[in-house]
């Protein structure tokens, strides 16, 4: 599930949902919560992943607080890695953020 666009740091996967009905080949309704409300509940198959029921990957979603506008705040924790590509007139940094 993505909540707008941000890149590589995108949140795209919260908690296993039931799925509610098969609307056709590739769509799926979900069983949503409530906060979860603003948010429409049919999906492609692409942006679906299989539970392989490992708790420890759930996140809850009181952490996240998505607002009406379906984006989150993203909160820094830890610089993990900075890497400087060098290209042929220019320098780019990367960092890799937790």
């Amino acid at each position: 599930m993505r909540f707008g666009n941000k890149g590589n740091l995108i949140l795209r996967y919260i908690r296993p949902y039931r799925i509610y009905k098969r609307i056709g080949n590739v769509t799926y309704e979900l069983e949503l919560p409530q906060e979860l409300a603003a948010v429409h509940p049919i999906f492609h198959v692409s942006m679906l992943k299989k539970c392989m029921g490992d708790p420890s990957l759930i996140i809850p979603t009181e952490n996240i607080r998505i607002k009406d506008s379906l984006f989150y705040e993203e909160i820094p924790v830890q610089i993990l890695d900075r890497q400087v590509h060098k290209l042929r007139t220019k320098e780019v940094a990367s960092i890799k953020v937790l």
